[in-house]
C-alpha cells in the first residue's frame, strides 16, 4: 500500500469503528494529521480521496463531514463505470450476467415483501410499456421503472442500487434491440407481464422463474447479436419511424 491508501484506511477505520460516525466533523486538517501520525499534505490527499468516493463531504469554509453512508450514495460510482463499459461487448455480456445472477433472486425476495401499493407501482409501468410500445424511449424508461419498482419492493437499498447501476444503465442496448427487432417488444412486453402476474401471486420461485427467464432471453440475445453488429459509442438511438423493443 502507498502512504496515501494507508492514510485513507486509517480514516476509513475511524468511521468503521464509530468514532466518526455518519454525520460528525472531521478534526481541522492539522489536529487530523497529528491524530493519524500523519503528514498534513497525506492527511489532505487522503480526505480528497474519500470526498470523491463519497464517504466525506468537504464544505468550503465549513469544514469536512461524514456522509449519510447510505448505500444509494456510495454505490452511485458504478452506474458511472457501467456507462464506461457499454463500448466493449464482452463487458456488456458480463454485466447481462451479472444481472441475471441478482436479478431473479431479487425478484423472488420482492414476492414475498412486495405490498398493494409496490403492486399497483409495477402495473402503472407495466401498462404505460403497453401504451408505449411504438415509442422506443418511453418504452425502455418504464420497463427500466417497472424493474426498479420491483426490487424497490425488496426493502432491501444496497440490492437496489447495484441493480440499478448494472441493469439501470444498459438503455443503449436496449434501444438497440427495438431497432434490429421489430418482435422484440411484443415477447419482453408477455414477459413482464408473467413476471407481474407471479408477483401479484406473491408467488417467489415462479416470480424468480418469470424473471430468470425474462433476463436469460435478453442475454442469449444479445450474445447471438454482438459478433454480427458490434456495440460500440455510436450504438443507434431513435429516429422517427424506429420499431421498439426492451430488455
Amino acid at each position: 500500500m502507498s502512504l496515501t491508501d494507508k492514510a485513507i484506511e486509517q480514516i476509513r477505520e475511524l468511521i468503521r469503528s464509530g468514532a466518526l460516525p455518519p454525520g460528525s466533523k472531521l478534526p481541522p486538517e492539522p489536529d487530523l494529521a497529528a491524530q493519524l501520525g500523519l503528514s498534513r499534505n497525506l492527511a489532505r490527499e487522503a480526505v480528497k480521496a474519500l470526498d470523491v468516493a463519497r464517504v466525506l463531504e468537504v464544505r468550503r469554509g465549513d469544514g469536512t463531514y461524514v456522509t449519510s453512508l447510505h448505500p444509494s450514495l456510495l454505490l452511485e460510482g458504478l452506474g458511472g463505470a457501467v456507462d464506461l463499459l457499454q463500448s466493449d461487448a464482452g463487458a456488456l455480456l458480463d454485466l447481462m450476467e451479472v444481472r441475471r445472477l441478482l436479478e431473479p433472486v431479487a425478484t423472488a425476495l420482492a414476492a414475498t415483501r412486495i405490498s398493494d401499493e409496490d403492486l399497483a407501482e409495477a402495473k402503472r409501468h407495466l401498462d404505460a410499456m403497453r401504451e408505449a410500445r411504438d415509442d422506443v424511449e418511453q418504452l425502455n424508461a418504464h420497463d427500466a421503472a417497472f424493474h426498479r419498482a420491483v426490487v424497490a419492493a425488496t426493502g432491501n437499498e444496497s440490492l437496489v442500487t447495484l441493480l440499478e447501476g448494472v441493469s439501470g444503465r444498459t438503455l443503449r442496448a436496449r434501444i438497440w434491440r427495438g431497432l434490429v427487432d421489430g418482435q422484440a417488444a411484443g415477447r419482453t412486453l408477455a414477459e413482464h407481464e408473467a413476471i407481474f402476474r407471479a408477483l401479484s401471486r406473491r408467488d417467489a420461485a415462479l416470480s424468480q422463474a418469470a424473471a430468470l427467464l425474462h433476463v436469460s432471453n435478453t442475454e442469449q440475445w444479445l450474445r447471438d447479436h454482438l459478433d454480427a453488429t458490434p456495440v460500440a459509442s455510436g450504438t443507434p438511438t431513435t429516429t422517427d419511424g424506429d420499431r421498439s423493443g426492451q430488455m
